[in-house]
């Protein structure tokens, strides 16, 4: 074994027992990264990329989505369009059996086209959702399930900051991942449904009354989500404009919907850009670590050795993939969706590209294999998020509720593996 393969062992294991004793992600890679560079290059070298990596990620142009789009889904939330999105579900699907769970995952489809976070997803719908869940009698179990599966996927429905940040990984068109995204996102909306009717068939509540001229009338609450996802997505399709400017222009739009209808005040807006802020910072504390530790598997080769590794197996294209998934799966239980794609996707990216694998198709791929991760123990973020706001509810309560959707989502996946065309139609047709 050379050196060179010593310090990047020693690193791994370094990277981990700081993750285990809850270093921040970014803090433990950017400290391996460093230290790892100068066990090989020295300190000046090491030193030197501490010094101007960060500079470089916080003025990168590509990057400035990220802080947009989280603006815009805070906004989106502080001017009362998640409450709208519920109702309007309620409307339509609520004189089903079941009808408000079916609304519900409606409704966190239709904000996570306006949020890309599925945390900020699952928190607001369990303010939104529970009590009225509880209130006709959907028991703990059903209630809270739906609304963590359901919140798994702000981070697939465009726009979606993991998608983004995995575009900047691989220098991929953030564009045409996002558009890659909208069909998944759409069957997952319809599997979680039938999962909902299929898994909890006699435990759900009778359906309300359906009266068409209230459920006409929830349709102008919505309008403003039908607009921003329309205006974003839309003019990204048509290649009329960059995924930044699209983000900058939805961010404005957003405000400018929530003071016209006086659901923004200054305090309001005030509050959303502090809000925005902090999460921003925490991102790109990620990237920064992220960027660092990238450095030192690069000295290392660790990249192309695991993938001379993986190959080296000679699994098939497909069963190196099924490990590559499996990893992703085994470290979901451990880690939350951030930290995946920055830790695992700069070392199996190699491997899927000599594979032959579409980027694109992969990228969707492991945002779906991620959001497992979501509502999986023993750190599902979505479980956790639930849980402390509605302290009421045991852990264990709502991951018997997530089974069933566990279970869907790994159907969804075989699907999606099976018939790579499902995700690459639409951004085949882009301009």
């Amino acid at each position: 074994m050379s050196s060179g393969d010593l310090v990047a062992i020693s690193g791994f294991i370094a990277l981990f027992a700081m993750m285990a004793l809850r270093v921040p992600i970014g803090i433990a890679m950017g400290i391996v990264g460093v230290g790892g560079f100068a066990a090989i290059a020295g300190w000046r070298p090491a030193l030197n990329l501490l010094a101007q990596s960060p500079l470089r990620t916080v003025t990168d142009f590509n990057l400035t989505l990220i802080p947009f789009f989280i603006l815009m889904g805070v906004l989106a939330t502080n001017s009362g369009i998640s409450r709208e999105m519920f109702r309007t579900g309620q409307a339509w699907l609520g004189p089903f059996r079941g009808g408000m769970a079916l609304s519900t995952i409606a409704a966190c489809g239709g904000f996570a086209a306006i949020c890309g976070s599925s945390v900020a997803t699952a928190a607001t719908m369990t303010k939104i959702a529970l009590p009225e869940m509880r209130r006709i009698g959907y028991s703990d179990r059903i209630a809270t399930g739906t609304i963590a599966a359901g919140g798994t996927l702000g981070i697939l429905i465009p726009p979606s900051v993991v998608l983004a940040i995995y575009a900047y990984m691989t220098e991929q068109d953030v564009g045409r991942l996002f558009i890659a995204g909208i069909v998944p996102g759409l069957l997952a909306i319809v599997m979680y449904m039938v999962a909902v009717r299929v898994a909890y068939a006699k435990s759900l509540p009778e359906g309300s009354r359906f009266v068409f001229s209230e459920a006409l009338a929830s349709l102008r609450g919505i309008w403003a989500i039908v607009l921003l996802f329309v205006a974003i997505i839309g003019s990204m399709y048509l290649g009329l404009v960059t995924a930044t400017e699209a983000a900058a222009a939805g961010s404005v739009l957003t405000a400018l919907i929530g003071i016209v209808r006086g659901r923004l005040d200054t305090a309001k807006i005030l509050d959303s850009l502090i809000e925005a802020l902090r999460t921003s910072v925490a991102i790109y504390t990620v990237l920064i670590g992220a960027i660092l530790f990238g450095y030192f598997l690069a000295i290392t080769q660790s990249p192309q050795k695991i993938t001379a590794l993986l190959v080296g197996l000679d699994l098939g294209a497909y069963g190196t993939l099924a490990v590559i998934l499996g990893l992703f799966l085994v470290l979901g239980c451990i880690l939350d969706a951030m930290a995946m794609i920055i830790l695992l996707v700069p070392i199996v990216y190699p491997v899927v590209m000599l594979l032959g694998f579409d980027p694109i198709w992969f990228g969707i791929i492991v945002v779906m294999t991620v959001e497992l991760g979501l509502i999986t123990p023993p750190v599902g973020m979505n479980v956790f998020v639930i849980n402390s706001i509605a302290r009421d509810v045991s852990l264990v309560t709502i991951f018997r509720g997530v089974l069933p959707f566990v279970l869907t989502d790994i159907v969804r996946l075989i699907i999606l593996v099976v018939f790579p065309a499902i995700v690459l139609f639409l951004p085949m047709t882009m301009k």
